[in-house]
């Protein structure tokens, strides 16, 4: 029977919701005192940003601590035609980008304060546990 819930539990819950435009994103946080993540990533080009995303984003661990402290932002930078963005979310990602990531790193992850401020930067996939990811960012909350 708790399989069963589990299961069923598994099957309707929702994922996080990752956006797409940071000063909205500020703008909440601003709003409700949370940290950003910003999420630099090559949806379906690059091995480590997949990796990222399945080892550790989308860890209950981490979808479980973000879901309550944190805002999250995807720039994401897809190569194959069948996954390009739209113009205007290309233009807010290239901006993003612009500003947090300059050297144009991927995949590059960046916790920031509510003002924009940054916090912690990964460069490359974290080579940690989700559980090691998430005590990190937990020992940045003010």
């Amino acid at each position: 029977m708790k399989l069963l819930f589990i299961a069923l539990f598994g099957l309707f819950a929702t994922s996080l919701n990752w956006m797409g435009d940071f000063s909205q994103a500020q703008e909440l946080a601003k709003a409700n005192h949370k940290q950003i993540l910003i999420n630099f990533s090559g949806s379906d080009w690059c091995g480590p940003c997949i990796r990222l995303r399945k080892e550790i984003l989308e860890s209950e661990n981490f979808e479980g601590y973000a879901s309550n402290n944190l805002l999250l932002v995807r720039a994401d930078f897809p190569r194959q035609q069948k996954n390009q963005l739209s113009k205007a979310q290309v233009k807010l990602n290239e901006a993003l980008a612009e500003r947090y990531n300059k050297e144009g790193k991927f995949p590059y992850t960046v916790l920031v304060d509510e003002n924009g401020k940054v916090l912690k930067a990964w460069d490359g996939f974290p080579d940690e546990s989700p559980e090691a990811f998430v005590a990190e960012i937990d020992r940045l909350k003010k």
